[in-house]
């Protein structure tokens, strides 16, 4: 392969990223030398040839070279609500006859997968922990920021994208060796908000729901409601009781005390609105801190014992992913690591879970 046509490969998969393209140069300049794009390998990279690529790199491990291409995929999932895109990151030596957990991670408003992913480290934590990770993808005909219309109830378009994601894990638990009794759900704004509502739809599909500065269920139904509802102008309305008698998945909220986008009281909402329906009681809440990070409150609730929702709010956090890669929108490295909290809840639950 010739050195011109290489570079016009190069350039065309750098025109396909579309998240913040000068914040995510510096991003991956950084994480190529903690050695994070080994886990973050993109389909649009092109395959150099031997006669290009003069000097030869040592592969990372035993697997073959390729094998690392593979982990980050991209797909599309058909369901009865219409085609939902999606990127998948495969940790490396599955096997056939194992079942790995899989975390649902749903991006804010303006990002995307590969955002997110980078921005959360997620990928890398997968690695190391062995499980896969699902981002499905907003359609920018659907929203011009690439929000998830967790909102828009009124139309029945929220519920649409929250069931169009539901079969979109279907897709991933039918094409690769996924442990259907351990999955998981999390999202960042937006994301969380359509998380929140896909767990109280689908609450039979998932063991546990990580809120990243979101808002609950129900409390906004159009654009309107939903402004209002970010500014902490808007009352929760009650989840409905269940007609099957299913517990709602356990949930983790994780919020910025100094959030200007999405009101800290929205927090509290959504852990209340989950211990209302589930009759739990808030324990005595305690102070975390770690070195130089944010300090951190956290108060559990709890129902005869059993974990029901948490809430974590983070004194001096913005409206950003907690302790994510420096350098990107909507990213905060000087917090506690959010997806290790996330990972910490979400493993525990899975061993309650076990039968």
């Amino acid at each position: 392969m010739s050195r011109s046509l290489q570079r016009s490969l190069n350039s065309m998969a750098r025109l396909a990223m579309r998240a913040s393209a000068k914040a995510m140069k510096q991003a991956l300049r950084s994480s190529k030398k903690a050695g994070l794009l080994k886990t973050i390998k993109t389909k649009a990279t092109p395959k150099r040839s031997v006669a290009a690529k003069p000097r030869m790199r040592k592969p990372a491990s035993n697997a073959p070279s390729h094998s690392r291409a593979l982990q980050w995929t991209t797909g599309v999932a058909i369901g009865a609500s219409g085609a939902r895109r999606y990127r998948l990151y495969t940790p490396s030596g599955v096997r056939r006859d194992e079942h790995l957990p899989l975390v649902v991670m749903l991006h804010g408003c303006t990002q995307n997968a590969q955002a997110l992913a980078v921005s959360t480290k997620m990928n890398r934590l997968a690695q190391a922990e062995r499980f896969f990770v699902l981002y499905p993808e907003q359609e920018r005909l659907a929203n011009l920021q690439n929000c998830w219309n967790w909102y828009d109830t009124r139309t029945g378009h929220a519920q649409r994208e929250a069931d169009s994601i539901a079969a979109t894990v279907d897709h991933i638990c039918l094409t690769q060796p996924v442990d259907r009794q351990r999955i998981a759900l999390a999202g960042l704004s937006a994301g969380a908000g359509m998380a929140a509502l896909l767990a109280v739809r689908h609450s039979e599909r998932f063991q546990s729901v990580v809120m990243h500065s979101g808002i609950a269920p129900g409390v906004a139904n159009s654009t309107a409601s939903a402004l209002s509802a970010m500014r902490g102008h808007r009352a929760a309305v009650p989840l409905a009781p269940s007609t099957t008698g299913q517990q709602l998945p356990a949930l983790l909220v994780i919020q910025g005390s100094a959030d200007v986008t999405v009101a800290p009281g929205n927090a509290t909402q959504a852990v209340q609105l989950w211990a209302q329906h589930e009759s739990a009681l808030a324990n005595q809440p305690r102070t975390v801190q770690r070195g130089k990070r944010y300090p951190a409150t956290v108060t559990d609730y709890r129902h005869r014992g059993r974990l029901v929702a948490t809430l974590c709010l983070i004194q001096g956090l913005g409206h950003a992913w907690s302790g994510g890669a420096p350098g990107l929108p909507y990213s905060d490295p000087e917090g506690p690591d959010a997806s290790r909290m996330a990972w910490a809840f979400i493993q525990k639950q899975f061993r309650i879970s076990v039968p």
